[in-house]
């Protein structure tokens, strides 16, 4: 901008030289005497009145945009360093999850090992106690069998030998034997 002001400064001024060189050979007039002298100097003073101001004012907006950008790479570079640690941080967290989660999962097995290996032991237990329950009951039947047999094979027994006696021994005598034949049979089967 400000070398397109000096340019057409520049320029101006040529043309004005120009218009000088014309002007002598049809007028008589100096050289300061010209308004276009006066003109082209007023135009010259006013661009370099101009040229510092906007000079800085061009420069100033250029340094602050500078800034601005430096100001946002910044800020940028920043973000970037924190998202690299989040993800890092992120990256940790999920290998100790998996890790705890590993650790959860052989603590579980252990755990399911154990419950098996106590349900079975608890099962082959409670398999002999009703193996000693069904033997003792089986046992106690056999017991009660003999028990009822020999009862029973005594009350026959002894209604055989009534009978018997009872038809060969008559009277008193016969009844005495059989009482006392009764009485001997219980003693004699156990």
């Amino acid at each position: 901008m400000i070398r397109n002001i000096f340019t057409t400064g520049s320029v101006f001024l040529l043309a004005s030289g120009h218009a000088l060189a014309a002007g002598d050979a049809e007028h008589s007039e100096t050289f300061l005497e010209l308004a276009t002298t006066w003109v082209a100097v007023a135009f010259v003073i006013f661009v370099l009145a101009i040229a510092r101001p906007v000079g800085r004012l061009v420069f100033s907006s250029l340094d602050n945009r500078s800034d601005a950008i430096r100001n946002e790479l910044d800020e940028a570079q920043r973000l970037r360093e924190e998202a690299q640690h989040t993800l890092a941080e992120y990256q940790r967290k999920q290998r100790d999850a998996l890790a705890e989660a590993e650790g959860i999962i052989a603590e579980a097995r252990e755990e399911a090992k154990r419950m098996q290996l106590s349900t079975q032991e608890r099962t082959e237990q409670m398999l002999e106690r009703r193996e000693k329950q069904a033997l003792d009951m089986i046992a106690a039947a056999e017991a009660r069998a003999i028990s009822d047999v020999r009862t029973l094979t005594a009350d026959v027994a002894i209604e055989a030998t009534r009978r018997i006696l009872t038809e060969v021994v008559e009277g008193q005598k016969g009844d005495d034997l059989i009482n006392a034949a009764i009485q001997e049979v219980p003693d004699k089967l156990n």
